[in-house]
């Protein structure tokens, strides 16, 4: 095995960027432990991937910021965690559905003659945050604050500029901060998810500004991540037109397509952990304090645990698989997401008979994410 492989590699490399699956999966087969200079460690294979998700006293996930309720260790990530469980049971998100399916429906009366649309621009990223700002009782124009934080967000996680990120978050500060206030001054609103976090208590304290940003800016980067699902999903159907079909055919479907879809093709690449302790992993030790990064779009397609991995089958079991997490740090979320990605898709094949590719190809985000930068669509 080249040892080259191992430490001499960049996330931000053209020909990665080029094909991050491709390269990915090569890398989870040739060299399942690698090393970068701008991500540490990173691990390719299933197998590694839910020992460290399984073991969080040796693999911390506490953020240099404040980061509620991700970037916390046990024991009080379960005090944090269960005091926002309530934001997504059953009942809220009932409440939320004809709300998101109305957003879906407008942003999508455009393709009701047929035509081209810019799906990202147009519908994934305004359909995702949108439906957030419906969730916290926030004006709907607020989304493009919204939308430009998860982009700026994005291309500093990217670059590294320094000073970049910290501006971010200084702006969404202000943002959030703004919008609390004026909850906190007017009772003539229907009950929302912002009134809920700022009646939120853990330990019998309530959360205080600060910590409601934090919470707020884990829920927006994780809609930056539907949006990058949807593109992914639209991507797929409108290269297989029989799947397509099939769904529309049978929406009782679509859930299971959601998954498996994502599950082969990731939006989100990776996510970092830190040791606490020296490890030794596929035969190389990692020292104590060494970031380590799990890649998810590698993990999802190891042939060691999927046959066929690449290929997209609705009747598989995708109950290995890693779109959502797994361990203490599952995607809180999860239930808003699989809600905003299935109306979405309901609304897109109810409201066309038949979508493809436009004449301008698809482009990829790059790392982090492993969305869609742009994806034309044309309804025929």
């Amino acid at each position: 095995m080249d040892q080259a492989l191992h430490d001499d590699w960049d996330p931000r490399d053209a020909s990665i960027l080029e094909d991050q699956h491709r390269a990915y999966d090569e890398m989870r087969e040739r060299c399942p432990v690698a090393h970068s200079e701008f991500i540490g460690w990173s691990l390719f294979r299933h197998a590694d991937v839910t020992a460290v998700l399984a073991d969080p006293e040796t693999y911390s996930n506490v953020s240099r910021f404040l980061a509620i309720p991700n970037g916390i260790d046990p024991p009080e990530h379960a005090r944090y965690r269960e005091a926002l469980e309530p934001n997504f049971e059953q009942a809220q998100m009932a409440k939320l559905e004809p709300r998101a399916r109305e957003i879906a429906a407008r942003l999508l009366a455009p393709l009701s003659k047929g035509g081209d649309m810019e799906f990202i621009e147009a519908f994934a990223m305004p359909f995702a945050l949108k439906t957030l700002c419906a969730l916290l009782g926030w004006p709907e124009a607020q989304w493009e604050c919204l939308g430009g934080w998860v982009h700026g967000s994005q291309q500093a996680a990217f670059t590294r500029e320094p000073g970049v990120g910290r501006a971010l978050a200084n702006l969404f500060s202000e943002h959030v901060k703004a919008n609390l206030a004026t909850h906190r001054a007017s009772s003539n609103h229907a009950p929302d998810a912002t009134d809920a976090l700022l009646a939120t208590e853990v330990d019998g304290v309530p959360l205080d500004d600060d910590q409601i940003v934090s919470v707020l800016r884990n829920w927006t980067a994780g809609h930056g991540t539907v949006a990058a699902g949807l593109g992914i999903l639209a991507l797929h159907l409108a290269e297989k037109p029989d799947l397509q079909q099939r769904l529309r055919r049978d929406p009782a479907l679509i859930p299971a397509a959601i998954e498996e879809i994502l599950r082969a093709d990731g939006p989100l690449v990776a996510n970092p952990r830190t040791t606490t302790r020296e490890v030794e992993m596929q035969g190389r030790i990692i020292p104590k304090g060494a970031r380590l990064t799990l890649m998810w779009i590698a993990a999802n397609r190891d042939p060691r645990v999927f046959d066929d991995a690449c290929a997209v089958r609705l009747e598989r079991n995708t109950d290995a698989g890693l779109v959502w997490g797994r361990g203490i740090h599952f995607c809180q979320g999860a239930p808003l997401a699989r809600l905003e990605l299935r109306v979405a898709l309901e609304e897109l094949l109810a409201r066309t008979q038949r979508f493809e590719l436009g004449d301008e190809p698809p482009r990829r985000a790059a790392y982090p994410s492993n969305g869609l930068a742009t994806l034309s669509l044309r309804v025929v």
